[in-house]
């Protein structure tokens, strides 16, 4: 055999062992290892984290910070890899893509998981909270804990809520203070039948769309506006191609941290217990996170930008509540007596008032 046969041979042997190799460290083994002390000494295992939103954002801090957790915990065994800005896959891909693998962690917004399980329709319910606390107490108690444990039939496993916060209102067409004021306006919105319905029953025109198209879809006048929390309104630079922004807090957004169930299985006990606790101190730091961000990219927004602002009084606000009020009744037997109930019992403990 000539030398230069051999040596393709060597070749394409070592290539095959590479990728072996390095896919045995990217998908662990059914089995773990039987002695928790030898996790590591094949090399690092590595667990792809895959989102949408830009990395200034309380859900791409929040990543980041898991990340940096994680290798603490491990002291740098495990490594989380985040791939910010939809650099995988879209909001509308990646739940696909955690399912086959491809993936091994995504935080897809909640709005997007009733095409699970339609309980997590009740977190998109107009003015479902009032104020931080109320979604804290809401996303971390029983209601958030019974939508991630509805995951399981879809072979995922729920870790967290990281909520963002409330949405606002952006539009090239005029102020938006009442309701009527939506009337015939072309909306982006995210993959949700209740939020079609919301906008529907104020008579604007919703289109679901992903969103890294949103700021193209806008410049380009295919719609003309937008809902969305401050944050991501400031890190898309949506500001910069709209006129008008009203501060209506009329709905929640937030995410929910999830890993493919079988890709969970495959980790030894030690690997789990790492994950859950930094998971569970991130989900802390996040919660004070993502509000203080959200107030101080409003005033950066003030700041800099000439679009109009305006923030509904308490008056103002009690339009839009009588007006979406219906959504209620109508979506209850989809959403189920149980977590409806639990909402209403946590709107009276935080209330509107005048």
């Amino acid at each position: 055999m000539k030398k230069s046969s051999i040596a393709v041979l060597f070749l394409s042997i070592s290539i095959v062992l590479v990728v072996y190799l390095g896919y045995q460290n990217l998908f662990p083994q059914a089995e773990p290892p039987y002695d928790d002390d030898q996790e590591g000494l094949n090399g690092q295992l590595i667990f792809k984290f895959s989102h949408v939103v830009a990395e200034n954002t309380p859900k791409g801090q929040a990543a980041a910070k898991f990340a940096e957790l994680v290798d603490e915990k491990s002291n740098g065994t495990i490594q989380i890899v985040v791939f910010p800005n939809g650099s995988l896959y879209s909001d509308i891909e990646e739940i696909n893509a955690l399912k086959d693998e491809q993936v091994h962690m995504i935080a897809p917004s909640t709005s997007k998981l009733d095409m699970l399980s339609p309980e997590w329709g009740v977190l998109d319910l107009p003015f479902a909270f009032s104020e931080y606390d109320a979604i804290t107490e809401g996303v971390h108690g029983p209601i958030g804990e019974k939508l991630l444990q509805s995951l399981q039939k879809e072979g995922i496993k729920g870790l967290a809520h990281w909520p963002n916060g409330f949405k606002q209102i952006t539009t090239n067409k005029g102020p938006v203070i009442s309701p009527e004021d939506l009337a015939g306006q072309n909306f982006r919105i995210m993959q949700s039948k209740i939020i079609q319905a919301q906008f529907g029953m104020l008579g604007a025109i919703a289109q679901q769309e992903s969103f890294n198209s949103t700021f193209k879809l806008i410049e380009e006048g295919k719609v003309d506006g937008e809902e969305n929390t401050i944050s991501n309104i400031y890190s898309r630079k949506f500001y910069t191609v709209q006129k008008h922004m009203t501060i209506t807090n009329h709905g929640y957004l937030g995410y929910a941290v999830m890993m493919n169930q079988d890709v969970w299985d495959r980790q030894s006990n030690n690997t789990q217990q790492i994950l859950l606790e930094a998971m569970e101190e991130t989900t802390a730091w996040n919660d004070e996170n993502a509000q203080k961000l959200n107030e101080e990219q409003l005033a950066l927004i003030k700041e800099n930008s000439s679009i109009e602002i305006h923030e509904l009084s308490q008056a103002e606000q009690r339009q839009w509540m009588e007006r979406l009020k219906p959504l209620y009744e109508e979506y209850e037997e989809i959403i189920g007596q149980e977590l409806m109930e639990e909402l209403q019992e946590l709107k009276k403990r935080y209330t509107y008032e005048d």
